[in-house]
């Protein structure tokens, strides 16, 4: 088959479209992952957009929950903060702006006895791995223990081959992109790449992977069938 003929054949897949053919690579990548997060023993579930996320978060919120919130651009961008506002939640969120050092402080130990906390990954890898590499630890503390329930958001864009790939996500995009979010003097704030750096305001510190499911943290992973989030 000549080349165009099979380029044209893959656009006609399913109905369609390139868009279809990317759906079906969304699809499937998820699908795998969540087949390798069971079992590991972590709750998982491919969810195809962000209105899907949302719903299924919100489904887990009721008036007078304490909603912890992992300082996530990926969970800030699904909006859910108003939303369990408006629901009656109590929400824990150390990201507000005009708080202080202690209050920050206060706000994050507050957060390992929430009823649900809320954050996103750096990375997942095919194998059905957690990665991610934190500043202070709060995220990946509450991730492991201490939250009655845990979700944790994970758009298509952060899966990986393996954890040594994750790293390198981390180093090439999590890390430079959350940095100059934070708006840090970070040197990979300038040059967009990780450099190692001695910088005082590093985030990059505590690195964690989830192999498998802490043993006694109820905790569900969604993967979100569209690019959102570092």
């Amino acid at each position: 088959m000549s080349l165009n003929k099979y380029v044209l054949r893959l656009i006609l897949y399913e109905g369609g479209s390139i868009m279809n053919i990317e759906k079906w690579h969304k699809y499937t990548l998820g699908e795998k992952v969540v087949e390798a997060l069971k079992k590991n023993w972590f709750n998982a579930v491919y969810l195809e957009n962000k209105e899907e996320a949302v719903k299924y978060i919100l489904e887990n919120i009721k008036e007078g929950d304490k909603v912890g919130f992992g300082g996530s651009a990926t969970i800030k961008e699904l909006g859910i903060a108003e939303e369990a506002k408006k629901l009656g939640a109590i929400v824990l969120d150390h990201g507000m702006p005009n708080l202080t050092a202690e209050e920050k402080m206060e706000i994050r130990r507050a957060q390992l006895t929430s009823d649900l906390f809320l954050c996103s990954s750096n990375a997942i890898t095919l194998n059905g791995e957690l990665v991610n590499v934190d500043g202070a630890g709060n995220r990946v503390a509450a991730m492991t223990f201490g939250p009655k329930k845990v979700i944790v958001a994970v758009g298509i864009n952060k899966i990986c081959i393996d954890e040594k790939a994750a790293l390198e996500r981390i180093k090439m995009i999590a890390a430079p992109m959350n940095s100059k979010r934070l708006g840090l003097s970070t040197p990979c704030a300038q040059t967009g790449v990780c450099m190692d750096c001695k910088n005082e305001s590093r985030i990059c510190r505590s690195y964690n992977v989830l192999k498998k499911k802490p043993m006694a943290t109820d905790l569900t992973v969604l993967v979100i069938g569209e690019n959102i989030g570092y």
